[in-house]
């Protein structure tokens, strides 16, 4: 029997992050998957990152990942949401092409050292006495380690959707994973099920590219990875329409035959990402709903419109397509469908994606109730790492809430569960003006490195890197003037007697980054990067010390009982979702309401405003 450290069930965006990470921390690593098609397989949407996803991207990057590195070579329409608005809340995203992101993937694993790609189809997971000793495949192959991830994203007990006819798969073309769904009984596992949809996929050369507004890229276009400088792929734009009256009147009148409101669906699906027959419903007032033609290739005819996402029989799909403005005469080479699925809760994982109760058996993806790719990477790069430091007999690693987007995920998941497809948001994080997409670097390579997980090619870059920046930092920190100095050279500031330094003039909104660097000339020998980084970092300066005051007395609250009388429903700085959640569970204790999902730091400052108001008045 061929033996592993380390086996990984799945080569999608999940088990591409455990297998590599695996294999850096010096694990025999095998990746176990049915072909080759599926490695790297952008099974949904075309794209990578946005808001709160750019920032894991990052994040997973930063710890020498390969999801940033595997976008930048695929990426055929760079941006970066929320330009105009401060860096924290920034994210990047990009439109990929498909078949370069699976040639790239292929790539990455084949120059992998520590990892050996296995094709085949797991039957059933071996164990004794609690722990896991390997894996059984289809053809009754045995293959022993001594850890497993299993990373199945929809696969186990899937069902596809397409209006009333349904029929067992993972995803089109693909079979479910119903024997390893049997096999993970014998750890008494709480499973659940969820859902997700894709829209139907629409023949390029049908759609009137002429009359539709079209939406390129940035200028000056931001990488994911931290290696990276500019896109490695052609660069496209993509096209926008909207939906009308006409369309959604069809989606009306064949309700009943969607499988969601039809009555064939049971498990929830992701709240954020709708159906067009919930946009329909649940926003019946408005007239027209957003859709972005995404071209998935760049020798590939396929578009996929984002925001139409379904589980209508096909031929309603084509009247609904066929109403909307640019697409009268548009082909659709591939149905939209739901898809329904086993997924395992969350809160039977320890922090390491560790199974509780069964020894070597790791969890990361969608199969723990979350959505999208980059909440899968980034679950199957702890889930990697702590597996290859189990069989290495060293402690778990564990990201905190407090220095990355990462530790808020797994924290979420594994202490309040999920009622539906967990999504990142960067409001999920307390501490968000300190975890930037610009310095994931600053805050988790050093980790990567300490615990053997970065390249060398990895450590180098980011020791420049950080060199320059902190000799930068350095000079902008020294280099201090009077308010007098300052007047003279046309800065307005008060008159306070107060010297400020160049560092603290770069985070001031009223002063721009070219005067500073006229008053010092030194930091013109750095480049634009270093001296963004710089800006970025002095923005915020004087906000995260206050940020982190506040976090520590928000946790120092958890112990405050709730009124039972609290009436949620009238607190109009709640959003509708958390009114209805907060009614339902009653916490009785802010610790209890922190761990309901969805919930904000926002609105946990906000209740305990309220309570301690209360509380007065009964005095």
């Amino acid at each position: 029997m061929k033996q592993f450290d380390v086996i990984v069930i799945g080569a999608g965006h999940a088990g591409l992050e455990a297998a590599c990470a695996s294999a850096r921390m010096g694990a025999e690593t095998a990746l176990i998957t049915m072909r080759q098609a599926d490695v790297g397989a952008l099974s949904c949407n075309p794209a990578i990152g946005g808001l709160g996803k750019g920032h894991l991207v990052r994040e997973i990057d930063a710890l020498d990942g390969v999801m940033g590195v595997l976008a930048d070579r695929a990426g055929i329409q760079f941006r970066l949401l929320n330009r105009r608005k401060g860096p924290a809340v920034q994210g990047p995203r990009a439109q990929m092409d498909r078949a370069l992101y699976r040639i790239a993937a292929n790539d990455v694993i084949s120059r992998q050292k520590n990892l050996s790609l296995v094709y085949g189809e797991v039957a059933a997971l071996t164990s004794e006495s609690g722990r896991i000793t390997g894996v059984e495949l289809a053809d009754s192959t045995l293959i022993g380690a001594k850890a497993v991830i299993l990373t199945t994203g929809t696969f186990l007990n899937g069902v596809i959707h397409i209006g009333q006819v349904s029929r067992a798969a993972g995803r089109w073309g693909d079979t479910p994973s119903n024997r390893l769904a049997e096999s993970l009984n014998q750890f008494q596992i709480s499973f659940g099920r969820l859902k997700t949809g894709t829209p139907p996929r629409l023949n390029g050369k049908t759609i009137d590219w002429a009359k539709l507004e079209m939406q390129p890229g940035d200028d000056d276009p931001v990488m994911f990875s931290y290696l990276n400088d500019v896109p490695q792929a052609a660069q496209i734009s993509c096209g926008i329409t909207h939906t009308n009256e006409r369309t959604h009147q069809i989606i009306r009148d064949n309700l009943d035959k969607s499988a969601m409101y039809g009555g064939k669906i049971s498990g929830r699906g992701p709240r954020y990402c709708p159906s067009i027959e919930d946009k329909v419903v649940r926003f019946e007032t408005k007239t027209s709903h957003q859709i972005f033609l995404e071209p998935e290739g760049l020798d590939d005819d396929t578009v996929y419109p984002n925001g139409i996402s379904t589980s209508l029989p096909a031929e309603v799909q084509v009247d609904y397509v066929r109403s909307i403005y640019g697409l009268e005469n548009a082909e659709i080479t591939q149905p939209g469908y739901a898809v329904e699925y086993d997924f395992v809760d969350p809160r039977s994982l320890d922090a390491s994606m560790k199974l509780r109760g069964a020894e070597g058996l790791y969890l990361a993806g969608q199969i723990n109730g979350t959505t999208g790719y980059e909440e899968a990477a980034a679950q199957g790069l702890v889930a990697g790492i702590n597996a290859a430091r189990q069989v290495q007999g060293m402690e778990s690693v564990h990201f905190s809430r407090t220095n990355s987007y990462i530790g808020v995920m797994v924290d979420d998941l594994t202490t309040r569960g999920v009622t539906e497809p967990y999504r990142m948001f960067t409001s999920r994080a307390e501490f968000r003006l300190s975890l930037r997409a610009d310095n994931a670097d600053q805050r988790l390579t050093p980790l990567a490195i300490r615990i053997g997980l970065a390249s060398d090619k990895r450590k180098q870059a980011f020791e420049e890197r950080q060199s320059r920046y902190d000799e930068a930092r350095a000079i902008a920190e020294s280099c201090v003037f009077s308010p007098t100095e300052l007047s003279r050279a046309g800065l307005q500031v008060r008159m306070d007697g107060q010297k400020r330094s160049a560092f603290s003039l770069l985070g001031l909104n009223s002063i721009d980054r070219e005067t500073v660097l006229s008053l010092v000339p030194d930091l013109n020998e750095y480049s634009a990067d270093t001296l963004k980084q710089l800006e970025n970092d002095a923005l915020y300066a004087q906000y995260t010390d206050r940020q982190a005051q506040d976090a520590e007395a928000l946790r120092a609250d958890e112990s405050i009982e709730i009124p039972e009388d609290l009436e949620y429903s009238e607190i109009s700085g709640l959003s509708a979702e958390l009114r209805d959640k907060l009614t339902a569970a009653k916490p009785r204790t802010l610790a209890a309401a922190a761990k309901i999902e969805g919930i904000t730091p926002a609105a946990l400052s906000l209740i305990v405003a309220i309570t301690r108001m209360k509380n007065r008045k009964i005095a």
